[in-house]
Formats: C-alpha cells, sequence, structure tokens
C-alpha cells in the first residue's frame, strides 16, 4: 500500500473513521526500549475485534490498547502505542523488535489494523524522538530523480516510482558510525510500476543521516539494484 493506512482499515472488516483519541498531555517518556516489546499472541487481533469493534471513534483504538493489556502486553508497551499513535496522527502500531545503537536506535513496528504492509521500521530515541523510514516524504527524491539509473528506468516504465520498504520485522538495516560519531542506517525501498501489485523493477537505496547527538540530518540516495531478469 503506497501511503500510510489509516487507522480505520480493518483487517477482515470495512473501513471506519477515527480521529485521534484524547489520552491528555504527552508525559514525559524514558526511551524507548526493550521493555516495550510485545510479541503479539496469535489470537489477539481477534479477541480485540471481538471486544472493541462495536466501539466508536477513539474509544475504539482506546479499547485496542486496553486489550493489549488484558493479554499481557507490559505499561512499557501500552505507552508506546499510544505515542505512536499520537506522533503518526493515526495509526496503531506494536513494538515487536528493538535494536540499541546508539544514539539512535532500530525499532520494528507491527501494524495489525491495516489491510497490508503490516511491518514497518522506525528509528527511535533522537531528535526527532521516532522517525518513520517509511515516510516516503523524507526520501531524497531530488537525489534519485537526477540519477542516469532511474532517468534510464522512468524512460521506459513512466509510472515507476519508490515504495514503502519491504519490512520483515528481522532483517536489521546495516547502520555505520563516522570517527565523529555521527550515525547513518543504509534502507532499501522498492520501485513499481504503479501499484502494490504491479512488476517491481528495482531497488533504491537511501542513507539516514543523524548527527553525533541523534539530531536527524536527512536522507541521501545512494543508488539501485536493478530488478532480477525474468
Amino acid at each position: 500500500m503506497r501511503a500510510n493506512v489509516a487507522v480505520g482499515v480493518l483487517l477482515g472488516a470495512s473501513a471506519m473513521a477515527f480521529s485521534l483519541p484524547v489520552w491528555g498531555a504527552a508525559p514525559v517518556l524514558e526511551k524507548i526500549g526493550p521493555a516495550a516489546v510485545w510479541i503479539i499472541p496469535a489470537d489477539f487481533s481477534t479477541n480485540a475485534h471481538r471486544a472493541c469493534d462495536a466501539q466508536q471513534d477513539e474509544t475504539f483504538v482506546n479499547c485496542f490498547v486496553d486489550q493489549m493489556s488484558t493479554a499481557g502486553a507490559s505499561p512499557q508497551a501500552a505507552n508506546f502505542t499510544r505515542e505512536l499513535y499520537r506522533e503518526s496522527h493515526g495509526e496503531f502500531g506494536i513494538l515487536t523488535g528493538f535494536r540499541r545503537v546508539g544514539p539512535v536506535d532500530i525499532a520494528w513496528v507491527s501494524y495489525p489494523l491495516r489491510a497490508n504492509t503490516n511491518n514497518g521500521l522506525l528509528l527511535v530515541n533522537g531528535s526527532p524522538r521516532i522517525v518513520n523510514a517509511e515516510d516516503l516524504k523524507l526520501l531524497d527524491h531530488k537525489g534519485l530523480e537526477q540519477s542516469a539509473q532511474f532517468q534510464d528506468l522512468k524512460a521506459r516504465l513512466p509510472k515507476v516510482d519508490v515504495w514503502p520498504g519491504d519490512r520483515d520485522g528481522k532483517t536489521w538495516p546495516e547502520s555505520m558510525k563516522s570517527p565523529e560519531g555521527e550515525l547513518e542506517f543504509t534502507l532499501s525501498y522498492p520501485l513499481i510500476n504503479g501499484c502494490h501489485a504491479c512488476e517491481r523493477e528495482g531497488i533504491a537505496l537511501f542513507n539516514w543521516n543523524f548527527d553525533a547527538k541523534g539530531k536527524f540530518l536527512g536522507t541521501q540516495f545512494i543508488g539501485m539494484t536493478p530488478a532480477p531478469l525474468k
């Protein structure tokens, strides 16, 4: 799915509209870490839908977070889901994997209410506190479009573009620190010809750059790999 899917898209249910739930002012939060990881039980979505589908608007999401706690999620896991919902303006996500790198860390997130693209990747604990690596607006599109490789591909396939990454929640991205402490993460994004189910035509690689204190500096296009021969 090209863009982030709203929380109203339910697995096996019709779309519903949701407004941002009111949880009060955001508290001062400790660093995101392993204590917020929750491995989702196989029956969680079924049980949560059974308990919550009759709820309306923001109470639906509140109910889902309550069901996390009922199913054994830690307070840190529930707080992470609330924070992500606020910061993303409508994504219900659960932290399912964490790797400490410092000063910015890697977080895998599962989005159980999405119709597809159910895994995502965040770069956390820097500034901003949560950077969504699937936010295509943050990618270095200028660098991509100036690439001779991409221009050749675009000439053959005018609808080709970069799409959110194929995140399996298991393959950690490469990271590298400079002698000065600056940090970069290398991430790949599929180049797809027009729609989510359309032909994949290669991979675009971008670095996500942070300074030594964890401040996000932006992204940089670093190259492409072609699609496998058909």
